[in-house]
């Protein structure tokens, strides 16, 4: 397996003669898309080694094509598209040299998904033909009973195909992805008690499904023993990965001084904080399940009539019940998981970053006009747009005066901010391979304050498998909120007293769920 990450194939050549109009790149766009996905095998997709060193020689043409097209003369918007496309092609490249989930990573096998994801697309690699569980109503219509049916027939023959690509050994990978396929059976169990006895079909199919994966868990567990390597990337392939696929223009160092400066900020004002409300009253959580729907109903009234209010940006009916209706629901004080009990002591500190399903209602209710925008971007690489924009949120909040009438709250947004920091800076060390995992989440227990990140709750494991999975999601709250920090700078220097925060973040929003420092090649005119 390649592990070390390099410069893509030498299309010098085909740069020599560029040409090419934009209409040119948005058909390249659509081909790409539909390459993109892999051909079937035995009724699943097809992620085989002989299949991957095949499709990696004949993207190399995709790569040459684009390099023959020449953005230069075209509107910014357009040549900010053109990196996009390009970023995905490294993305796939990428995966095909380093990453190479469903070579290394169980949990890419995964099939069934009970929950809507709050980004774009799901939080690290997922294979192309996922069986999205929320996206039904049940009891199931009879339509609906044999589309699901159809969904689950997937599972037995990816699973048999899985023993043969998993040849890697990355044991951090190959442990947590054993639990998330463990889980897998459960959300099927779960499934076969809500789907009517009589549809046989159905039934057959969930049965099957569940039997699949039982012996898929057997047989991850038999192999554990022999995988013994590190699951990080390496310094150099997550530097590559950061600034060509997901277009963060850091390092692996800049990224780890940032978030170390920030968990220092965020520990010191929390003290600070503490400190000027000695003598006020403690915060109070929701006893009954009662009182959460009525604290948290009442938050999210107040916070949106807030941003009304204070003119921060552009708010349109839906969004009311776009974060709504994602409020949750009382956790006893026992069970209660880092979020958990931010939110039941104050409900924005957690709904702020619940700008996520603003996103969502925006890429329903408007679609953006480049094709290449419009849906979302492949390989996270949204992630600083869209996490760190969603963690600059809670902070935006804060300094326009949200928490006035109930100073304790800030301090929660200070230990969220350390909590994102320590995870994030865990993150990095496992992928250098300075931490195991269970040393990146002891990292992250030590440094939340308060003790609020429990080791005995299932949060901590999924953060930093996913982080482990996706190299770079970790660190993307902060660093994303940092880009966001300087654009803000960058734009209010240039517009001066014209500048409104209003404005800036409706001419950012419109700007789609891309990476940070293309909104800011967009909105400045200066290229990275």
């Amino acid at each position: 397996m390649a592990m070390l990450a390099g410069a893509a194939p030498d299309i010098s050549a085909a740069a020599s003669e560029a040409r090419g109009s934009y209409a040119d790149l948005t058909t390249l766009f659509a081909q790409w898309r539909s390459f993109e996905r892999p051909p079937q095998r035995d009724g699943a997709p097809d992620y085989t080694q002989a299949t991957f060193a095949r499709r990696h020689e004949e993207l190399k043409s995709y790569q040459l094509r684009l390099a023959a097209i020449d953005p230069g003369s075209w509107p910014i918007a357009q040549q900010v598209d053109y990196q996009l496309v390009r970023a995905e092609l490294n993305g796939f490249d990428f995966d095909i040299r380093v990453l190479q989930p469903w070579a290394r990573d169980p949990a890419f096998y995964q099939s069934v998904w009970t929950e809507q994801s709050d980004t774009p697309a799901h939080e690290g690699p997922a294979h192309h033909d996922l069986v999205e569980l929320w996206t039904y109503s049940f009891p199931l219509s009879r339509t609906e009973q044999q589309r699901l049916a159809r969904e689950l027939a997937i599972v037995p023959p990816l699973l048999r195909q899985a023993r043969l690509n998993l040849t890697g050994n990355a044991r951090d990978l190959w442990i947590t992805g054993t639990g998330t396929m463990r889980n897998q059976i459960d959300a099927l169990t779960a499934l076969e008690a809500k789907v009517p006895a009589g549809n046989r079909d159905l039934q057959r199919a969930i049965r099957s499904a569940v039997q699949a994966t039982r012996e898929f868990v057997a047989w991850l567990e038999q192999q554990a023993p022999a995988r013994t390597g590190p699951s990080g990337i390496g310094k150099d392939n997550y530097t590559w990965m950061l600034q060509n696929v997901h277009l963060v223009p850091m390092t692996w160092e800049q990224e780890l001084t940032l978030l170390q400066r920030e968990l220092a900020r965020a520990h010191a004002t929390l003290r600070l904080e503490e400190h000027r409300n000695r003598g006020l009253a403690p915060l109070t959580a929701p006893a009954t399940a009662a009182e959460y729907q009525q604290k948290a109903n009442a938050a999210v009234t107040k916070y949106m009539a807030f941003l009304r209010g204070q003119d921060l940006l552009t708010v349109q009916d839906y969004l009311d019940p776009a974060i709504r209706s994602h409020i949750g629901e009382f956790v006893p004080l026992e069970k209660r998981n880092f979020f958990a009990i931010a939110s039941h002591y104050e409900p924005i500190t957690l709904f702020a970053h619940f700008y996520h399903w603003f996103d969502h209602a925006w890429m329903k209710n408007l679609p953006h006009a480049s094709p290449v925008r419009r849906g979302a971007l492949l390989n996270n690489i949204w992630d600083s747009r869209a996490e760190g924009m969603a963690t600059a949120m809670e902070e935006i909040v804060l300094h326009a005066g949200y928490y006035d009438d109930n100073p304790r709250a800030r301090e929660i947004f200070w230990i969220m901010l350390a909590q994102r920091c320590a995870r994030g800076i865990a993150s990095l060390y496992a992928q250098a391979n300075e931490f195991d995992i269970a040393q990146a989440k002891a990292y992250q227990v030590e440094w939340t304050p308060r003790g609020w990140m429990r080791p005995d709750l299932d949060l901590l494991g999924f953060e930093q498998q996913l982080y482990l999975r996706q190299p770079g999601y970790g660190t993307s709250y902060v660093t994303g909120k940092y880009l966001i920090d300087e654009l803000i700078k960058e734009r209010s220097h240039q517009l001066g007293d014209a500048f409104t925060l209003r404005g800036f973040f409706d001419e950012f929003n419109a700007a789609g769920l891309i990476p940070v420092s293309q909104i800011r090649w967009q909105l400045t005119g200066r290229k990275p």
